[in-house]
């Protein structure tokens, strides 16, 4: 991703360069891609974000690469189930009647809106982490903390769906919890580019790196 010049200039200022992981240990770096189910990628479900479903390429390569170097995939779910109960306020005051009902019905884990589209590569040594609410990192939304730590794993890339949201979200908590964090530019979607875009300037200001498949691949060791 390309930044504007007062970007890289604020960047440069705080920490002397703009991208300060000149290399990954694939050992203890995890690849957490973010609800890419089929309810925020496929057609007909409430929460579509159609631009995810071209991600999907990058998002198997980089796994690919990562699970060659000895590297941890972890696919993220979100579900909602009783989550009119753990997230009521979500659902009575931030969604309509209407789409909060649909939500808890696809994204329930007995529907298919829950399920992994068929066209990731998804393996049985993989792990997989269901949480609830956007962060998979806030109190009690999952165990993936714990998950990481029990893999020594100290470095976390972020891919998924969408940008702004659920990626964001989890990957600043990732960084508040002191893992080195990167958002994975084009293994990520939001709903427009401007939203992607903005949310990735903001978090290269503040949170992170942020670097291309190819970028993080050259950096695998």
């Amino acid at each position: 991703m390309q930044f504007e010049p007062w970007i890289e200039e604020r960047v440069l200022a705080r920490q002397g360069v703009l991208h300060p992981y000149d290399q990954f240990d694939a050992a203890t770096t995890a690849f957490v891609i973010v609800d890419l189910q089929n309810y925020y990628t496929q057609p007909g479900f409430q929460g579509e974000c159609a631009p995810a479903r071209a991600i999907f390429g990058q998002v198997n390569q980089l796994a690919a690469a990562l699970r060659a170097k000895g590297g941890t995939v972890v696919w993220i779910k979100t579900s909602a189930d009783g989550a009119d109960q753990f997230w009521s306020h979500h659902h009575r005051h931030m969604l309509t009647p209407e789409r909060s009902a649909r939500r808890l019905r696809e994204l329930g884990s007995g529907h298919a809106g829950f399920a992994m589209p068929p066209a990731l590569e998804v393996l049985p040594g993989d792990l997989t982490v269901v949480k609830r609410c956007y962060s998979a990192l806030a109190p009690g939304a999952s165990d993936l903390d714990a998950v990481l730590k029990a893999r020594g794993v100290r470095t976390v890339l972020i891919g998924g769906t969408v940008t702004n949201v659920c990626c964001e979200s989890t990957a600043r908590d990732a960084m508040m919890l002191d893992y080195a964090t990167i958002m994975v530019d084009d293994a990520l979607a939001a709903v427009t580019p401007h939203e992607h875009v903005n949310s990735l300037n903001n978090w290269m200001l503040f949170f992170g790196d942020v670097l291309t498949v190819a970028e993080v691949a050259e950096r695998l060791a």
